[in-house]
């Protein structure tokens, strides 16, 4: 299959690898003069979790195809979208009028509504899905890891098409499990809810694993998405089953389950190491999360105290916040 990523940044750079090393033909899609900079190979140090029994490792100089420009005529089957969350909205424009016959599958973090987010493409292109794995980029090399989990769902009927079926095979056949949901936008929203949570907790304590190694710190992070659950309601998400453990059990039980699956020396606490030493893991990264949540908690005047405070004692967050309510002040 041939497979554009959008971009080379982490989650693009990991599937690509894999992707690759079960036959496809992967090509990274950068910014016009990106590809000089970026040179023409990788440098990568993952940890592979597709084993049954124990991780891989993956450390070699990965050659890689790089274009700046994705042509009309492009004859690629699958374009894979995985950037910031606050830089889909232009990511998705440069493949406005762009996307052909190829499949786009969706593999990002979204708060938005997912409707909205994807108004630039071609809806029944559209899969949805999202990445277990991740890490940071550290003096040019890639240090990351991923599971062999890869989570895919539906919104609005998009898993029942054969696009969703030939992505859901593609990564099968690369040695990926799918977890699969049949409310994916509450899925989405759930995710960005608990990272929030994490966030607005590694911002007060100057990092993630901070947060993954303490249980006080992720009882305070339970708590406050036990507080955020309800902007979720509001705007027409369903918790599900993992929604009301977060909004009715003790924040000291949720903050020990994190704990196990967070804090202990697997995959996901090594990708959160890796986050904080590169700029993901930075004030501005990190309270994006935060500013998002806390602008439609006042849109819809969900109150949100624990948010709240983080935004006073964080300014970044409050003014991205203000700036998200009202576009034109910011422009």
């Amino acid at each position: 299959m041939k497979i554009l990523m959008f971009g080379r940044g982490v989650i693009s750079t990991l599937y690509g690898r894999a992707l690759e090393g079960a036959g496809n033909d992967v090509t990274f899609y950068v910014r016009p003069g990106r590809s000089v900079s970026l040179g023409t190979s990788v440098s990568l140090d993952v940890k592979d979790g597709r084993g049954i029994t124990r991780p891989g490792t993956i450390t070699e100089q990965w050659p890689v195809t790089l274009v700046e420009e994705i042509r009309s005529d492009h004859d690629y089957d699958l374009i894979i979208v995985s950037v910031n969350h606050d830089q889909l909205d232009d990511a998705l424009q440069v493949l406005r009028g762009k996307v052909g016959d190829a499949t786009v599958l969706m593999f990002n973090n979204v708060w938005a509504e997912p409707t909205d987010v994807i108004a630039a493409l071609p809806a029944d292109h559209v899969v949805w899905g999202f990445p277990g794995g991740g890490g940071g980029f550290t003096e040019g090399r890639l240090r990351g890891a991923f599971l062999r989990t890869v989570f895919m769902g539906d919104i609005d009927g998009s898993s029942t098409t054969a696009r969703h079926r030939m992505v859901r095979n593609l990564f099968r056949r690369a040695g990926f499990t799918i977890v699969a949901s049949r409310d994916f936008r509450s899925w989405l929203w759930l995710h960005f809810l608990m990272d929030a949570a994490l966030a607005a907790r590694a911002l007060s304590t100057g990092s993630f694993s901070t947060v993954l190694r303490s249980a006080s710190e992720l009882e305070q992070a339970a708590v406050i998405a036990r507080e955020i659950v309800p902007v979720m309601i509001i705007r027409g998400g369903r918790v599900g089953l993992a929604g009301h453990a977060v909004a009715r059990l003790p924040p000291t039980l949720i903050a020990r389950v994190l704990k196990q699956i967070l804090g202990s020396r697997g995959i996901p606490r090594f990708i959160m190491e890796q986050v904080d030493h590169s700029a993901h893991g930075g004030p501005a990264a990190v309270a994006a999360y935060v500013s998002d949540v806390l602008a439609t908690a006042r849109r819809y005047q969900v109150p949100v105290p624990r948010l709240e405070e983080t935004a006073a004692a964080f300014p970044i967050i409050d003014d991205r916040a203000r700036a998200l309510a009202d576009p034109a002040a910011s422009a």
